[in-house]
């Protein structure tokens, strides 16, 4: 296969519990596994980033200076861990809701690509070699969309994302009963093929 290979993972619902948007550090507690689970992505060689809908942001939850202890707090639990992340992509907008400059049409609000395309251009992926983790159906199409690998997860939205997937002719590449699953997966798919580090 050759190259960098890339995991983008949702973050709420999928990295974290789901709360209906994290406006503080505190907020935001990692499920189970989940630092295992990035770890073992970082093990593999796998360039891992989180690319997450925070149209908290534009509804004036929350301001994008609020987002960097939420953050920290987020990479001090993996780091915890042994584990990492690559990069943090968000995108803060709403397209009829909120506030300015916010409330706009984008192309980083997934299902849109943008994100997945900035971090191509970044990294140097072909993003038909990645893989695309989340608990929403926007999740899904985002990485149809752009080629990659997609894995539905059932945490979070995930039962009611793959309800909104059935009946929408969406079809996730893999459905993974959490992060841990979905690691797995990734792993077990780019079994040899990854250049070697040594």
């Amino acid at each position: 296969m050759g190259g960098q290979i890339a995991a983008f993972l949702d973050r709420d619902g999928t990295l974290n519990e789901e709360v209906n948007f994290v406006r503080r550090p505190e907020e935001l507690e990692l499920l189970p596994d989940a630092a295992a689970s990035v770890r073992a992505l970082n093990e593999r060689g796998i360039i891992v980033c989180i690319i997450s809908n925070q149209s908290g942001v534009a509804r004036g939850f929350l301001t994008e200076e609020d987002l960097v202890p939420i953050h920290t707090k987020l990479e001090r639990e993996l780091d915890r861990s042994g584990a990492w992340i690559d990069r943090i992509y968000y995108c803060p907008h709403h397209p009829t809701e909120g506030i300015p400059p916010y409330n706009i049409v984008c192309t980083c609000r997934k299902p849109e690509t943008g994100m997945l395309h900035q971090a191509a251009q970044e990294f140097g992926l072909d993003l038909r070699q990645c893989f695309v983790v989340g608990d929403r159906i926007v999740d899904i199409q985002a990485g149809r969309a752009a080629g990659a690998t997609t894995i539905l997860v059932m945490t979070g939205y995930g039962p009611h994302a793959l309800k909104e997937c059935r009946e929408n002719d969406v079809v996730p590449d893999f459905i993974a009963a959490d992060i841990a699953e979905a690691s797995n997966i990734i792993v077990q798919k780019t079994n040899g093929e990854l250049p070697r580090n040594d």
